[in-house]
Formats: structure tokens, sequence, C-alpha cells
């Protein structure tokens, strides 16, 4: 089944045009990549289709649901979370807090009334609060729960946005370079992550430059260059195909 399906989305900034009619479908249940040379058009797409800019042209069917013009907050309360290429986190609250943000749009007391001491209120923190620990837990990141997230290494506090957008209880995770700025032992580690947010039926469509990260957890490749989708398919047909050697890899590589 098919989660999303974008349609001849297009943008341009000035007179460039970043995106030419790009299309895009994810399958439900499945690890997606969209790879491509820098200034391709990929975090354009990510933020097109997560509502952080609007198309020119286009569709974008998620869910069963035409959220073309949908802002992000509804397309997340949809099941649709994402991170960013440039970190999106607080950097003066704690590790914990950061995390538990994620979540409070599975509450009925909202974001404001945390603050709060009523029953129903501190009931709903404590189970936030819960959920926010075992996602630390399993991004190694439980240390450091009560941490001023801008004190942590760039690598951690990428964990950190990642586990955010978990809290939010997604079916498609958009991660934007997840493995940027992590060790190699970190990126494998994130490796086996990823693998198994499909057993909690999470959908992921990663934009990703390490190639090895990329090749070895999806089970779809689409290429993007100059704003246009140059090809599409498994890892061992794309790591293959000499249109993607030649504009992914260099001329170089492509004569070899």
């Amino acid at each position: 089944m098919v989660i999303l399906d974008a349609r001849n989305v297009k943008r341009s900034f000035g007179g460039v045009k970043a995106l030419k009619g790009v299309d895009v479908t994810v399958q439900e249940g499945t690890i997606t990549a969209l790879i491509g040379p820098n200034g391709s058009g990929k975090t354009t797409l990510f933020n097109i289709l997560s509502g952080i800019l609007p198309m020119e042209e286009g569709e974008i069917i998620f869910m069963n649901q035409d959220i073309g013009k949908w802002p992000a907050h509804k397309r997340a309360l949809l099941g649709m979370a994402r991170t960013f290429q440039n970190l999106q986190i607080f950097q003066e609250m704690s590790v914990l807090e950061n995390v538990m943000i994620g979540g409070f749009r599975h509450t009925s007391s909202g974001f404001m009334a945390g603050g709060l001491s009523l029953p129903k209120v501190r009931g709903e923190m404590k189970a936030l609060e819960g959920k926010a620990i075992e996602l630390l837990g399993e991004l190694g990141l439980t240390s450091y729960a009560h941490v001023q997230a801008g004190e942590l290494p760039f690598g951690l506090q990428r964990k950190v946005e990642i586990a955010r957008a978990l809290a939010l209880e997604p079916k498609l995770l958009l991660l934007d370079e997840p493995a940027a700025g992590l060790t190699t032992k970190e990126t494998s580690d994130l490796a086996r992550f990823i693998h198994g947010l499909k057993e909690r039926g999470i959908t992921v469509f990663l934009v990703e430059h390490d190639m090895d990260l990329v090749m070895g957890i999806s089970e779809w490749i689409i290429v993007l260059n100059f704003g246009q989708k140059i090809y599409e398919g498994t890892p061992l047909a794309v790591k293959r195909e000499r249109t993607v050697i030649k504009a992914y890899l260099g001329e170089r590589r492509a004569k070899g």
C-alpha cells in the first residue's frame, strides 16, 4: 500500500528551478532513500512534503489524504514527522524535555497546560515522561536525560532530534541526513535502530549522503539530480545504473 504519493512537484527560487516536476512514491512499511548530489533538490522536496515550504504546482497524497495545502502541524497530526539537516532542537532545554515536546500531540492538555498541577495533567505528563525515557534508552541517551541539549556534541543532538520526532508516534518518518555528525559506530547503531522502526509500523523516508548506510538499510532508492528524478530502483540496481554513477559519484567513476 502506498503511504505517500507526490506528483509533479515543482518549486523555484527566483530564476532557479529547484524541483522540475518530481514524482515520488513511498510504500508503507518500507525504508526508502532519496539521494543525489548537493543542490539536487532533496531537502527542498522534504520541506515541501512536510509543509515547511509551499509547492508551486503538484499534488501530495499522504494516508489517502490530499495534504498539498495543509500546514506542517496538521500533517504532523495525521502522522508525518521529520528531522532536519540543520538541527532544530531547543538548546536551553534538557534532553528529556526536548523529547517530551514531541509527544504533546497525544495529550488532551497540550504543551501550555503541562505546567499545571491538575490530576489529569499530572497523569498525562508522567506517561509522556515515561515514553520519552523509553525512547532515550533506545537511542542510547538515557544518561543525558537531564543534560541541557545544547551542551551535547552534534552527533548526540542529532539523536535527540530523532527521539523527539519518534515521540510523535508517526506513521511516516522523514529523516534528513540522520547520520551527519555521527561516528562510524554511532552510524552502525543508527542503521540497526532504523531497521527496528519497521517492526513498530513506521515507514522511513530518508535523505542521506552516507552511501554505506543507504545501501545497507534501504529497500528502494530514488535519485535526484538538478531538480529532476533521474532513476529509482533497488540498491543493487542503483549501484549498477550508469546515469546514477555519473551524476552522483562523478564522471571519473562512470568511466571506470
